[in-house]
């Protein structure tokens, strides 16, 4: 298991795994809008062999987190203000949810989702699995 970030209190050190920043990461990202899925570096889809959700890199400098994130985006909205809106919520959702401050959060646009599907080697995010997903976390 990769080392993880830390944080220490008055009780003691409280230690944030690499994956489970990702997996914040992962969730926050696809609820941006305009985001339908992720597609994964080299380096990601070897990641995702160890669990963690694909085009998501998770990196330390210092005490503090970086992320590269690899998003596929709808095809017709302003690719920058999608990239700087993810870019912003994740660095939010990130520090608040963890308490780890983000020194940087890299934002590539590895495809654009045209029509129908998403290039091969791109996991689509339909609006029924983005339903089923929300009743899944909800209880029903």
């Amino acid at each position: 298991m990769e080392a993880g970030h830390a944080l220490s209190s008055r009780l003691g050190r409280i230690t944030i795994s690499s994956e489970a920043i990702a997996q914040i990461v992962a969730e926050t990202a696809l609820e941006c809008y305009g985001v339908v899925g992720m597609k994964g570096s080299l380096r990601g889809q070897l990641s995702r062999a160890r669990r963690r959700p694909r085009g998501i890199e998770i990196g330390r400098d210092g005490a503090e987190v970086t992320i590269d994130l690899h998003v596929v985006v709808e095809y017709g909205l302003n690719l920058a203000e999608v990239a700087s809106s993810v870019g912003n919520r994740v660095a939010y959702e990130v520090e608040r949810l963890t308490g780890l401050p983000v020194r940087a959060v890299e934002v590539h646009i590895d495809d654009v989702k045209t029509g129908g599907k998403m290039s091969v080697g791109s996991t689509e995010l339909t609006q029924e699995r983005r339903r089923r997903l929300s009743r899944r976390r909800s209880g029903n």
